[in-house]
């Protein structure tokens, strides 16, 4: 692992994002579940865009400087942090370009388009690509999905916020994908209380967090395999900034199914009143099927999007 130690985030850092963000983003609340002991639901499906990501965006596009800010900025995405990083924009008067892959759910790309957002669409595997190629162009500043320390700061104050609404909080389980919001809630949970157990939670067919915390170096996946799995938001690899931080302070990840987690959006629309997307209820996934494999104690699981494709809707609720 090349990423140094003091390269990590801080409490302070994910304090001051949080500093940042307040006015800007939906402080979501903790909803207890009377339908399954000791849950409580951070449903980060709230906020304006349907997804947590816009705390890290809109983190980093505060950070940037004024020459910065006029040029403009661009990102890779399969959707939300496009979303986020669109409507912050929109918001501080910054340009954003989005190279998004071309399977990305209509809903995604629409709604990134109507937040202002110069929106490219290219394969999976050319989306990266792309995004450098504009800034050596056109001289924009790259704001990544999960790969930057001012992202990951602002996905931390989930984190936050979940100790300071239950301190006693005994369990903390939270989506992985590229790692950023798992690294940010990890950082601000176990630095507040390393007594928490904090555990990922991912597809089982798109299993490569798990594959590359074991190993303790970035593993990717065949893309067929990753793009295999529902939650489409959970369809990206670890960086190593990300893998250093789950490593720091991830207690252990484990896998659902693709049926565990459709399942899951159903009851959480049927019982929690909740629309989440695949990705967002991967968490719930593991409470509701794999609570005998999770510490006991109180649980609270986060429902990190709520933009649910509605031909998958369609299906799910008929």
């Amino acid at each position: 692992m090349t990423t140094l130690q003091q390269d990590l985030v801080r409490l302070d850092d994910i304090r001051d994002a949080a500093a940042r963000v307040s006015g800007l983003v939906v402080r979501t609340p903790l909803l207890p579940c009377p339908w399954a002991d000791d849950l409580w639901l951070k449903p980060e499906s709230l906020q304006p865009i349907g997804a947590f990501k816009l705390r890290g965006a809109t983190n980093a596009l505060h950070r940037l400087d004024l020459e910065r800010r006029s040029i403009g900025v661009v990102t890779h995405s399969s959707g939300n942090h496009g979303q986020a990083l669109a409507y912050a924009g929109r918001a501080l008067g910054i340009p954003v370009t989005v190279v998004m892959p071309d399977v990305s759910t209509p809903l995604k790309i629409e709604a990134t388009r109507g937040y202002g957002a110069e929106v490219l669409l290219v394969p999976q595997s050319q989306r990266e690509i792309v995004a450098r190629q504009l800034v050596a162009e056109r001289g924009l500043t790259l704001i990544p999905p999960y790969d930057h320390p001012d992202i990951i700061a602002g996905q931390g104050t989930v984190g936050l916020e979940i100790f300071e609404d239950l301190s006693s909080v005994d369990v903390v389980l939270v989506p992985v994908g590229g790692g950023g919001l798992s690294s940010g809630v990890a950082t601000a949970v176990k630095s507040l209380a390393p007594r928490v157990a904090v555990i990922g939670v991912e597809p089982a067919v798109a299993a490569d967090a798990a594959e590359s915390l074991a190993a303790g170096v970035v593993r990717t996946l065949p893309e067929a395999r990753m793009l295999s799995t529902v939650a489409d938001g959970l369809r990206t690899p670890l960086s190593e900034l990300t893998l250093a931080h789950l490593s720091t302070y991830l207690d252990a990840i484990i896998t659902v199914s693709e049926d565990e987690i459709l399942d899951t959006v159903k009851v959480l629309a049927r019982k929690g009143r909740l629309i989440a997307e695949p990705s967002g209820a991967v968490a719930t996934a593991a409470v509701l099927h794999h609570r005998d494999a999770l510490p006991a104690g109180r649980t609270v699981a986060v429902v990190s999007g709520g933009n649910l494709d509605p031909k998958l809707a369609a299906t799910l609720f008929a």
